[in-house]
């Protein structure tokens, strides 16, 4: 990829012209953490590449480095990803780990995995624990839905969603946040987040009276499916330059690196999911394994840059949890 695009203004750069560089994290709010890449779902457009075929799995002594990590700091937030989290053994243990150590937890969840079979209590499971639900949900139609997830995907979709809906996620006065993820399906950036949002609540209200709390976008980084789909359909540059049209100082101010910390399925710690899946560790002196994790120096940490990086900030930036401005 950096060959592809070495005749580009280098992000540094960008970041230099505005004043942010060297780009430092600011402390460490997101613990956010791989379980590994086993998924019952082979999304056309996933940067982890995660699959059904996928056998990397985070092993007993990462996982239980992590939550002793979680017992003895202050960190607020744990974000569970993956491939399907769900799939993870010790799932259940780690999130009923972090709300016991008064964490805010948020799940990674792409919806069928709450259709399979062994997983259809998650809902319950979830709403125990109060969980956080984020749902990834391409769109609120069907046919663009299936063209990026598969055939049937949609449907099941929206079965998962009525069933949230039905324990109390997304309604008003429940507590039980149930937001929904939007990647878009071609080789373009997400229109602003309100205005989608917006029609996403009223079409899911209208076609299948479900509810939800918030839209997130979420600009597909040119790595892994995307980055092959992009060069297949010969929309590879003009998507990347399209990025580097778009960088906004103010969301690279606020990109997510700077108060998350990413733990691959391996223990090796990076900046953010994105340097994970290209295999960029931290750097510039900071430890990079789970075993090493130090929270005064992963704190203030300078943070791993490349030219992928202006998927972040793009636009109104794009970030785990939405746009940043």
């Amino acid at each position: 990829m950096e060959r592809e695009i070495e005749n580009l203004t280098p992000f540094d750069d960008m970041l230099k012209g505005s004043g942010l560089f060297p780009l430092e994290a600011q402390s460490i709010s997101v613990f956010q953490m791989n379980l590994g890449k086993r998924c019952n779902q082979t999304c056309k457009h996933c940067h982890v590449e995660a699959g059904p075929h996928r056998t990397e799995m985070m092993d007993d002594e990462t996982l239980d480095a992590c939550m002793d990590i979680l017992s003895k700091t202050d960190i607020p937030t744990v974000d569970i990803t993956g491939g399907a989290p769900e799939m993870h053994p010790r799932y259940r243990e780690l999130v009923e780990n972090c709300r016991h150590a008064g964490k805010t937890v948020t799940t990674r969840c792409n919806l069928t995995i709450l259709a399979e079979e062994g997983y259809e209590n998650f809902v319950e499971f979830f709403k125990e624990q109060n969980v956080t639900v984020m749902a990834s949900l391409p769109y609120y139609r069907e046919a663009e839905t299936d063209s990026v997830r598969g055939a049937g995907v949609f449907e099941k979709s929206v079965s998962a969603l009525r069933s949230l809906n039905d324990a109390g996620y997304g309604r008003e006065g429940t507590g039980l946040v149930l937001n929904l993820v939007y990647n878009p399906a071609g080789a373009y950036m997400p229109p602003p987040q309100r205005p989608l949002e917006n029609d996403f609540k009223r079409e899911l209200a209208k076609r299948y009276a479900l509810v939800f709390n918030n839209l997130l976008t979420m600009v597909n980084m040119p790595i892994a499916r995307f980055r092959d789909f992009l060069i297949r359909t010969k929309n590879y540059r003009p998507y990347v330059n399209g990025l580097v049209k778009a960088y906004n100082p103010a969301a690279a101010e606020g990109v997510m690196c700077r108060t998350t910390l990413s733990i691959g399925w391996n223990g090796v710690m990076y900046d953010c999911d994105f340097n994970q899946m290209l295999g960029i560790r931290l750097n510039h002196s900071a430890q990079s394994h789970i075993l090493d994790f130090d929270t005064k120096e992963l704190s203030k940490r300078r943070i791993m840059t490349r030219q992928h990086c202006y998927g972040c900030t793009a636009g109104c930036g794009s970030s785990c949890t939405g746009a940043t401005t």
